[in-house]
């Protein structure tokens, strides 16, 4: 059997940048992101950026900006790939658009998941996809196919924003990043309703009044722009209430001017600091955080703090004494800390005794729970970030203004004055906001000591009144009343927007559990967010196929020819469930046949038209199996230097005496029931991993650090080193260190499913599960995404919700590429079933029937597109393999896996004496791995489905080129 492989081009990561959440005044103008260079992985000459058309205009505080770019291909083929930028504070996706023909398309928006599955799904049809999604804080990725060789393509984004308010007035920054990188930029700025614009750094371009509005234009090349364009707007303090429809609804956005305050806060004699610690923590600047603290604590004078510091979980508190200000101890011991680990910002627990915490993160939750612990009635909490443009300042400002409390962000020492406020000063609050013909109020006060106020809601009723009452910074209270009357309305959907997006922050904080309401609220109004993502296909039988709504001109055919097309998904579900009942049956005539455990008197090559004669009793069922699945086997490749990760065997896994097998009674097994797995060693041949492995184990964790800087991008580097911490019995450190493949590359299911596997392997899957659930959320459209997830819970206890993940394996229609592996999770699921107290009503009833085995051996790996095979060689010398699936003494290899993830399975009901050997083939991959080399997952179970049941989970790296490895071997007695 012949496999070919076709290797593509891809687009690599940009930059990175701002992230942040809507709304929140600024004191400090942040430097610009990085510029986002269009980079092609193995491109012979870069895609150029041939032309930026820059559109930004601001009204009523609401800012707009619409960026067209032309990319050109030099190259003599084909090129695909992705787009990463950052937005500034305040600024959300509001539009993309792609070229389909030399015409620009709108996108729609569409859950993220299905977003990803289309897209991957279309691009392997070599037809044209665009994707936009959010990868996390205020970041995102821009996938695009194809770039035509030698050709161009044209992309527009379009982003809006809540303009950024303080005493002086609106501040306004221009994305120019998108554009100085371009042979030729046009830009055209315009400010509505308020005073002339003024800069706040120099720019080459002035501003000048045409047709009540404030105008400026330029054109020449990117290079020549400036490092930033960054202008303050006027604003005069009186209310200032617009509206806007959106789908017939109308929205309002108010701007009220209260009173400005400065009153310096009374600061608690107790407060806890929460210390970030994590690997993300070496791109914040300490220096500046320091700084923060150090007028901090002179405010406290004499008190105590509590310090809880948090990485992959939250370490035991410690606590120091602050004299006078003094907190020299403290700083120290901060000073010293290693940064390394996942981040676990939901791992701590608030002490009622506690006045105030201060969190100081970069606010990127990755590992462990979501949600935000839940703090006391009368606590604060602020925040404090040095990483600037890296920060998740989205769900910063919702932890602290859930708290009465407030987000500092900044990007170095030069800010920290600017921000020390926020933190030092009494702030004003809206304490009651009442709507009368108005529903739906969201306030943003984080600009109340400035001076602004922003309400925005639904309007029900044009003479609609919105009262806001505002207890000052000296505990007076204010209340504004806004009425509709000669509110002005503006075209398009800038207040409508800007009402989701203050919506949308206040469920920041816990964007899992809050996941369904942000979900509608993005797809309703368009915005690409956590659980939503813009699409664009080619045509509208794609959008059809996969039931999104096509925008215009496109969507009168769509909505006529969708009725037509609707499919029933329960019958789909039922005829699904007919076709594994069939598979089912047809493993059980398996399972109860007796087959011949001698030695063949030959080994030749069945077809059809040469029958072999086996002296066994169940021959001619044998052959029938036979004849349907043997094709001539290739001759196997050299085995090379076998690399398996070894595992510590597992224990027993309780008694399986409740069992109950529907059909023929196991027969008497050809063996004693002795069964020995012995896994071939792993070392590592890299230069580090031998220093490692030369050091001493009190020096591993020292060594690994200062070894880190040069191999921080590898996924391999952090496995090696777990594997050592582990083995050394340091397992702490060992799940420290392997908890950082968690901060590697954001939102990418690959590196996360290594991660998921090799906690697993170290016996950590109550840490294993929030991974797979990430997993789960990023890939829904792959039934391995439930598996693993299912293997999981199973493994942490958690049967029912176990069983439930494992039978979406088996009754959900999926993807052609993904046939047979509902059997594998349907023997997973009924040996489960079997074995505790769980509820199978939700299993079809011809689908419940477990089926121990001897030998069980299953293979998966983490790379899509990609070709691996487990071989298994019995005492007869014959191999299982996809090219011989049933070997003469009955044992069974599941169907071909050749286009990603597998799994793979090798069945031996009653096994033979004698040696058997375990190997892992792979051929190659059409993808370029993100881990850098794929890594497969072997798991490995003796008497499967029986008391007497151990199992033993391998993890293994290979070369990104074809290689057989050897995992190792059973010996059965």
């Amino acid at each position: 059997m012949q496999r070919t492989l076709r290797g593509i081009g891809m687009l690599g990561m940009l930059l990175l940048g701002t992230q942040a959440g809507l709304a929140p005044a600024r004191t400090v103008p942040r430097p610009p992101p990085v510029t986002p260079v269009l980079q092609v992985a193995g491109a012979e000459v870069p895609v150029q950026l041939r032309q930026v058309r820059l559109d930004s205009r601001v009204v009523a505080g609401l800012g707009e900006t619409r960026i067209e770019m032309t990319f050109f291909n030099p190259n003599r083929r084909v090129l695909e790939g992705q787009l990463e930028f950052p937005l500034a504070d305040g600024q959300q996706v509001a539009g993309f658009a792609l070229d389909i023909d030399g015409v620009l398309r709108d996108a729609v928006p569409v859950p993220k998941a299905q977003g990803r599955q289309i897209f991957e799904a279309i691009e392997r049809r070599r037809v044209d996809p665009g994707l936009l999604e959010q990868t996390a804080g205020n970041q995102f990725r821009l996938r695009v196919y194809p770039i035509p060789a030698q050709g161009s393509r044209r992309i527009v984004l379009t982003f809006r924003d809540t303009l950024p308010v303080d005493a002086q007035g609106l501040r306004w920054a221009v994305p120019l990043q998108f554009a100085r990188g371009a042979d030729e930029v046009v830009l055209r700025m315009e400010a509505r309703g308020t005073g002339a614009p003024t800069t706040i750094q120099p720019s080459p371009w002035k501003f000048s009044a045409e047709q009540g509005a404030h105008v400026a234009q330029w054109q020449g090349r990117g290079d020549a722009l400036p490092a930033q364009a960054l202008w303050r707007l006027p604003q005069v303090r009186q209310p200032d209430v617009v509206t806007g429809l959106h789908e017939g609804q109308r929205y309002l956005l108010a701007q009220v001017p209260v009173p400005a305050q400065a009153t310096p806060r009374l600061l608690p004699k107790r407060v806890g600091l929460v210390w970030d610690a994590s690997g993300s923590a070496r791109q914040r600047d300490r220096a500046a955080e320091f700084a923060v603290l150090d007028r901090y604590f002179a405010a406290l004078g004499t008190g105590e703090v509590e310090l809880t510091v948090l990485r992959d979980r939250a370490e035991p508190a410690r606590r120091f004494r602050i004299q006078r200000g003094d907190w020299s101890a403290l700083r120290t011991y901060l000073t010293g800390l290693p940064q390394d680990g996942a981040s676990a910002l939901g791992a701590w627990t608030p002490r009622a005794d506690i006045g105030e915490y201060l969190l100081v993160s970069d606010g990127l939750s990755n590992y462990g729970t979501p949600a935000p612990p839940t703090l006391a009635a009368g606590q604060r909490l602020y925040a404090l970030s040095s990483a600037g443009a890296r920060t998740d300042g989205a769900r910063l400002r919702a932890w602290t203004g859930a708290h009465h409390g407030q987000a500092l962000v900044l990007s170095g020492v030069a800010e920290v004055e600017a921000v020390l406020p926020l933190l030092l000063q009494q702030p004003a609050q809206v304490v009651a906001l009442r709507g009368t013909g108005v529903d739906q109020l969201v306030a943003d006060a984080s600009a109340a000591s400035q001076g602004w106020v922003r309400v925005s809601g639904r309007v029900q009723r044009d003479d609609g009144v919105v009262e806001v009452q505002v207890r000052l910074a000296d505990g007076r209270d204010h209340t504004q009343r806004i009425t509709l009357a000669g509110a002005r309305a503006l075209d398009g959907g800038l207040v409508a927007q800007a009402w989701a997006g203050a919506t949308l922050a206040g469920y920041a904080a816990d964007p899992v559990g809050n996941a369904a309401r942000i979900g509608a609220l993005s797809q309703q109004f368009g915005m690409v967010g956590a659980d939503t993502s813009l699409l664009v296909l080619e045509t509208l039988d794609d959008y059809l196929r996969y039931g999104i709504r096509a925008p215009a001109p496109l969507r009168a055919d769509y909505d006529r020819l969708h009725a037509v097309r609707i499919g029933d998904e329960k019958q789909a579900r039922a005829q699904r469930l007919d076709q594994i009942a069939l598979q089912f049956a047809e493993r059980e005539r398996w399972w109860n046949t007796r087959w011949p455990k001698g030695t063949p008197a030959t080994q030749p090559v069945l077809t059809k038209a040469a029958p072999m004669a086996v002296a066994a009793a169940d021959a001619q069922v044998y052959m029938e199996a036979r004849v349907n699945d043997v094709v001539t086997p290739p001759s196997p490749p050299a085995p090379p230097a076998p690399s398996p990760q070894m595992a510590p065997a597992a224990a027993p896994r309780g008694n399986l005496e409740r069992m109950a097998v529907t059909g023929s009674k196991r027969s008497r097994s050809s063996n004693s029931g002795a069964i020995a797995v012995t896994l071939a060693a792993w070392e590592p041949d890299s230069a580090y991993a031998r220093r490692l492995r030369g050091a001493a184990p009190a020096q591993l964790y020292e060594l690994y650090l200062a070894e880190r800087e040069q191999h921080s991008d590898s996924s391999a580097f952090y496995l090696d080193v777990a594997d050592l911490l582990l083995a050394a019995g340091q397992r702490e450190l060992g799940l420290r260190v392997l908890s950082n493949l968690a901060e590697m590359q954001l939102e990418n299911r690959h590196v996360l499913r290594v991660l998921g596997y090799r906690l697993m392997q170290a016996n950590a899957p109550d840490l294993a599960v929030p991974v797979f659930r990430q997993v789960l959320r990023l890939g829904e459209e792959e039934p391995q995404s439930f598996r693993d997830l299912g293997l999981a819970l199973e493994a942490s206890g958690q049967y029912q919700p176990a069983l439930d993940a494992l039978n979406e394996v088996v009754v959900r229609p999926w993807d052609s590429r993904f046939d047979g592996i509902s059997l594998i999770a349907l023997d997973e699921l009924n040996t489960l079933a079997a074995r505790e107290r769980v509820d199978a009503r939700a299993v079809d009833p011809r689908l419940r029937r477990a089926l121990p085995l001897d030998l069980r051996v299953v293979l998966s790996w983490d790379s899509d597109n990609s070709d691996m095979d487990l071989w298994v060689t019995d005492p007869n010398g014959e191999r299982a393999y996809y090219g011989n699936r049933l070997t003469y003494q009955g044992g069974q290899m599941s169907q071909d896996f050749t286009g990603g993830y597998g799994p793979e399975q090798f069945s031996l009901r009653d096994a033979k004496p004698g040696k058997y050997k375990v190997e892992a083939n792979f051929f190659g991959s059409r993808e370029q791995l993100v881990t850098g080399a794929t890594t497969l997952s072997l798991r490995l179970s003796t008497h499967w489905g029986t008391g007497k049941q151990r199992d033993q989970q391998v993890t293994m790296r290979l070369k990104d080129k074809a290689e057989t490895v050897l995992v190792g071997e059973f010996e059965v007695r």
